[in-house]
């Protein structure tokens, strides 16, 4: 019997998150290294284990997988959340693919000069609300079902949630022009398994904070 998927990242969100994300989605328990030492990285690095010389690093299934995106979709076909069919699966990449659009933002945004963070946390909001939640908005209302995709849960309608929870925390109503949106949140936030993943005590990470920010920078020399 395989033993858990072990993630190497730090002890935050990141690139890693959409990972504990989906896996927990699938129902899979995980267990996770993290890095807080620049020796700890540079073993990793010399033992081989990161291809490119970057985490996020997930050692599942007898491989050492690198590459956010090649993990999450081997996580998602493997656990039946990648669509029924190779259309359905282009539908998936695409909303997935937008909404790391959005996120790309926010994941950079702790990072950011103290100076700059008030300009970037407007142009968040603006992108969210003007171009990516109006988007999700639409596909929802075409078609009149709960799921972004083939009325099933897939990566995608993880992803989205993961992202809609993300902009909440920088504004609160930032939902209150999308119904359709407001009764998916509620309606993903529900399976038991993602419900499970919101309540406290569960490897979900918190906001990012200073300590977070600066063992990354230490770890890579950032």
């Amino acid at each position: 019997m395989a033993g858990k998927p072990k993630l190497y990242y730090f002890d935050g969100r990141g690139k890693m998150e959409s990972i504990r994300w989906l896996l927990s989605a699938a129902g899979v328990e995980f267990e996770e290294q993290f890095l807080t030492t620049r020796e700890q990285y540079e073993k990793l690095l010399h033992d081989g284990s990161l291809l490119f010389q970057q985490v996020p690093m997930v050692e599942m299934d007898g491989m050492k997988m690198v590459q956010t995106r090649a993990i999450l979709s081997y996580i998602a076909a493997k656990y039946n959340l990648y669509g029924k069919d190779v259309k359905e699966r282009a539908l998936i990449d695409m909303y997935v693919g937008g909404t790391d659009d959005l996120m790309s933002f926010i994941i950079k945004f702790p990072f950011l000069p103290a100076e700059d963070k008030e300009k970037e946390l407007a142009h968040i909001i603006q992108k969210a609300t003007g171009r990516y939640f109006p988007a999700y908005e639409k596909v929802l209302k075409d078609h009149g079902q709960d799921f972004l995709v083939g009325n099933c849960l897939s990566w995608a309608d993880v992803h989205l949630l993961e992202a809609i929870l993300m902009v909440e925390e920088k504004k609160s109503d930032v939902l209150s022009a999308f119904p359709r949106l407001q009764a998916f949140k509620a309606n993903i936030s529900s399976i038991p398994a993602i419900k499970k993943f919101l309540e406290p005590g569960s490897q979900r990470k918190p906001v990012p904070d200073d300590k977070y920010v600066e063992t990354v920078r230490k770890v890579l020399r950032m």
